[in-house]
């Protein structure tokens, strides 16, 4: 049985950045080995995992998309004993000087990110939240050494550690999207002691925060009949609009917009109302910012639905999720496919 607080700990303690997804998905692998019919990897590296339908062949198929991939940095250079880096994915530079971080060399080294003396800044630079292409990487070795074990490339990823706060909330880094990574895991060991017409395809996808490279090259291959991207969004918090985020660990959102299909949208908000599931319209009016930007418009284009976890502090070392969305977003996936009829794809029409 899939302990959500545990399974959330242990993929957010693991690296795996954009483009280098390896160490998560053993974690994921290994979770879905018994709650799956099939797994595979694609050829960029997404995990594939399949539950079988109960209805006649050729059946239908849903993908179920959330990406394990995740920020971080990337060694750029060498500053006498320190390292220069670049981030990979949208890293927020304002909270970077003094985390704590792993740098992935010849062995796993731990450093911190240090910023040079205001006074030593170019003038302009001096008075304002240190840029990234000033931000170093200490590691504590001699320049000598450090030369020995990290080379240009290695990846860097944060190291804090998960931190419980009051009964219903995480925070650390890489939530976005691990925790999605869990609801699905959460849906899949659902759908597992229930009867479901529709083939159930479950994937982590690679590289959404730079290429969304495993959302495309998976749903081309996969040839869904729908789609469902499961990401995270902006939780209410300092600073933050009112208007623009959610409430964190009060509900989840679905996307309504242009990426999203109107009858995949009011079959979730028709379930979730039903479940008493809480639960806010998010407006995507253009892209979304998730995978399924791409899930839409593979091959001849699939019918997408978003689902999303509210996240307050998004791209920062300490972000904060309710874990009730978590087991929220994974009962609505279950109660959904269970409901798919086999003639489905036949009464959907895009009706806004």
């Amino acid at each position: 049985m899939i302990k959500t607080l545990e399974l959330l700990k242990e993929l957010i303690s693991a690296p795996g950045l954009s483009g280098f997804e390896g160490p998560v998905s053993q974690i994921i692998t290994e979770a879905w080995e018994p709650i799956t019919d099939e797994l595979q990897t694609s050829r960029v590296g997404s995990l594939h995992g399949l539950q079988r339908g109960t209805g006649a062949e050729p059946r239908p198929k849903i993908l179920l998309a959330t990406h394990m991939d995740a920020i971080g940095l990337m060694v750029a250079g060498y500053a006498g004993d320190c390292l220069r880096i670049t981030s990979i994915g949208g890293v927020d530079h304002r909270v970077l000087p003094g985390q704590l971080v792993t740098v992935h060399g010849r062995e796993a080294l731990p450093g911190v990110v240090a910023q040079p003396p205001a006074n030593l800044l170019p003038v302009e630079d001096a008075k304002a939240p240190v840029i990234l292409n000033h931000l170093l990487v200490d590691v504590g070795l001699t320049a000598e050494e450090l030369r020995q074990k990290v080379r240009l490339g290695d990846v860097i990823s944060f190291a804090q550690e998960p931190l419980e706060m009051g009964k219903n909330i995480l925070a650390g880094h890489s939530l976005d999207n691990r925790a999605s990574v869990v609801a699905l895991s959460l849906a899949l060991e659902d759908l597992q002691t229930r009867s479901h017409a529709w083939d159930v395809w479950a994937v982590a996808t690679v590289q959404e925060e730079e290429t969304m490279a495993g959302a495309k090259t998976s749903t081309f291959g996969l040839r869904p009949d729908i789609a469902v991207a499961i990401d995270v969004t902006f939780a209410e918090g300092p600073g933050a609009p009112k208007h623009q985020a959610f409430p964190l660990g009060k509900g989840i959102t679905l996307g309504w917009g242009s990426t999203v299909h109107p009858a995949l949208y009011a079959k979730f908000k028709e379930i979730a109302q039903e479940l008493e599931i809480p639960f806010a319209m998010e407006p995507l009016p253009g892209r979304s910012g998730t995978d399924a930007d791409a899930l839409q418009v593979s091959a001849m284009g699939v019918p997408t639905m978003v689902l999303s976890i509210p996240l307050r502090y998004m791209h920062t070392p300490v972000e904060m999720i309710g874990i009730k969305d978590v087991k929220r977003i994974g009962r609505l996936l279950a109660e959904f496919i269970v409901r798919l009829p086999l003639d489905f794809m036949e009464t959907l029409v895009w009706e806004d």
